[in-house]
C-alpha cells in the first residue's frame, strides 16, 4: 500500500514538472546577420534614443571607465548578485545576432533570444507595457548608433537552485501581468502620456516601491519607498515626509533641471536617472509625468501652509547666539552652514535641511551619503558642487551632524546606532 503510494506521489510530480517545463518553455530565435537589419528610419532611430534615455538603459547597462552598454553592472539582491548584459550590436558577446521579434520578446516577456527566462533585476515586468513601436525604435537605436564592444560580463552570483532560469517562469507566474499599456479614458491624454512613462519606460516603481521577499514589488506599496544602492529612494505618495508635498510642478522642475527649492537635487543613484536619464525627453513628456506623479502623491497642500512650513523650518536653522555646546550643532555651523543658510526664502541650490525628505526619513543612509560623498557636478543642479567630508570628518562627527539636523530641524524620532551606519556606509565606497 505505501508503495504504491509512494508511485503515485513520483507519478504526479513526474507528470507537474513535466506541465511546467512545457510551460516554462520558450523557443530560441535563429541568429542574425548584420546583413540582416533593415534600414531604419531616422526618427525612429532618434525615438529610439529618447526611449533608452527614458530607461536609463545605458546607466544599468554600464561601468564607469568603460564604454557605454557593455554591461557588467553589478546588482546586488537579496538572493546574490546580478550582472547587467552587453547591449551593444556585437555579435558574440552583445545583441548583434538578435533579431528584432528576439529584441521585443525580451522586453515585453522578459526572455533572451536563446529562449532562456531573464531574471527580473530586467524590469520587463515595466517594459511590458510600452508599445510595440517604442520597443523596436529602441532597437533600431541601439542596432546603429552603439558601437559594438567585444566584452564579457561576470557570471551571475546566484546560488543553486535558484540560478536555474526556468524557475523565473514561476515568479512571472506569480507576479507579473504582461501586456501593452492601456489608457485610462476618464484621465487627459496628458495624465495617461505620463502615466505610460512612469509605469513603463522609466518604471519608476522598479526603486521605489518596496519588494516582497521573493523580490516582487509589493502592488499595494506602489511607489512607497524603498533602499536601494545603500541610499534610500523616498515615497512619491503622500507618505513622503518631506514637510512640503510635492506637487506636478516640483517633479516636473526636478526632473528637467536636477533640482527644486524645497526638495533638494538628485544625488546617488538618482543623479544620473535625471542628468544622463529623463532630463532627455521632451519638456512636454516631462510635464506628463509631473502630472501623474503629482496624483500619485495626492496629499495637495496650499500655497499658504507651504510657505508657513518653510518659514517655520528656516526659523528654526537661524544661527543662534548661545554657545554651541552640542558637538554635531558646531560642526554644521562650521562645514555646512555657509551654503545651507537660507535668511527669508530658499536660495536655488541651497537646500533647506528642515524641509525635505532626507531628514525627515526613517533611516539616515541618504544625508549619510551626501555628507560623505558630497554631490559632484554630475548630480544635481548644474553648476553647484558639495564637497564630501568622507576625509574630512570622523565617523562620530558625521554621525554627530545628522543627529543635530535630526533633532533640531524634524520632530521625528532620534536615528539609532548613527556612528556604525556612517561607517557601513563609508566602508560600502572605500572601493
Amino acid at each position: 500500500m505505501i508503495k504504491k503510494a509512494i508511485l503515485t506521489l513520483l507519478c504526479l510530480a513526474v507528470v507537474g514538472f513535466g506541465g511546467f517545463a512545457v510551460f516554462a518553455y520558450r523557443p530560441a530565435f535563429s541568429p542574425i546577420r548584420v546583413s540582416d537589419l533593415p534600414a531604419f528610419d531616422p526618427e525612429v532611430v532618434e525615438q529610439g534614443r529618447l526611449m533608452a534615455a527614458a530607461g536609463f538603459c545605458s546607466e544599468c547597462h554600464s561601468v564607469p571607465g568603460n564604454a557605454p552598454y557593455v554591461g557588467g553592472y553589478g546588482m546586488e539582491t537579496g538572493f546574490g548578485t546580478l550582472y547587467s548584459t552587453n547591449i551593444t550590436p556585437d555579435p558574440e558577446t552583445g545583441i548583434g545576432a538578435w533579431s528584432e521579434e528576439a529584441f521585443v520578446r525580451a522586453m515585453h516577456e522578459g526572455v533572451d533570444r536563446e529562449g532562456r527566462h531573464l531574471f527580473p533585476a530586467f524590469p520587463y515586468d515595466h517594459f511590458t507595457l510600452m508599445t510595440e513601436a517604442d520597443v523596436r525604435a529602441i532597437y533600431a537605436y541601439l542596432m546603429t548608433e552603439v558601437a559594438p564592444v567585444d566584452a564579457t560580463v561576470p557570471e551571475n552570483g546566484l546560488p543553486f537552485p535558484l540560478n536555474l532560469r526556468i524557475w523565473q517562469a514561476s515568479w512571472k507566474l506569480l507576479f507579473v501581468d504582461l501586456g501593452r499599456f492601456e489608457p485610462n479614458p476618464d484621465k487627459s491624454a496628458e495624465w495617461n502620456r505620463g502615466a505610460y512613462l512612469v509605469e513603463g519606460a522609466t518604471h519608476c516603481g522598479a526603486c521605489h516601491t518596496p519588494r516582497n521577499l521573493l523580490g516582487a514589488e509589493i502592488r499595494s506599496k506602489d511607489f512607497a519607498g524603498a533602499a536601494i544602492d545603500r541610499w534610500i529612494a523616498p515615497a512619491l505618495t503622500a507618505e513622503n515626509p518631506a514637510t512640503i508635498r510635492w506637487t506636478a510642478e516640483e517633479f516636473t522642475e526636478y526632473l528637467k533641471t536636477g533640482a527644486t527649492r524645497a526638495h533638494g537635487v538628485a544625488a546617488g543613484p538618482m543623479a544620473p536617472v535625471v542628468h544622463a536619464g529623463l532630463q532627455k525627453l521632451p519638456e512636454a513628456d516631462l510635464k506628463a509625468i509631473g502630472v501623474y506623479l503629482g496624483e500619485v502623491v495626492g496629499a495637495p497642500q496650499s500655497a499658504a501652509e507651504a510657505q508657513a512650513a518653510i518659514e517655520t523650518s528656516l526659523r528654526a536653522g537661524q544661527p543662534s547666539t548661545r554657545y554651541r555646546l552640542d558637538l554635531g550643532e558646531r560642526l554644521y555651523a562650521s562645514a555646512c552652514a555657509a551654503c545651507h543658510y537660507n535668511a527669508a526664502q530658499i536660495a536655488p541650490g541651497s537646500p533647506d535641511l528642515g524641509i525635505n525628505s532626507a531628514t525627515r526619513l526613517d533611516a539616515p543612509d541618504k544625508p549619510l551619503q551626501v555628507i560623505l560623498n558630497g554631490v559632484g557636478n554630475e548630480e544635481g543642479m548644474a553648476g553647484v558642487v558639495m564637497p564630501g567630508f568622507r576625509n574630512a570628518l570622523s565617523d562620530n562627527e558625521v554621525a554627530a551632524i545628522a543627529a543635530y539636523l535630526r533633532a533640531s530641524r524634524t520632530d521625528a524620532t532620534s536615528w539609532p546606532e548613527l556612528t556604525n551606519t556612517v561607517a557601513r556606509i563609508r566602508s560600502a565606497h572605500a572601493d
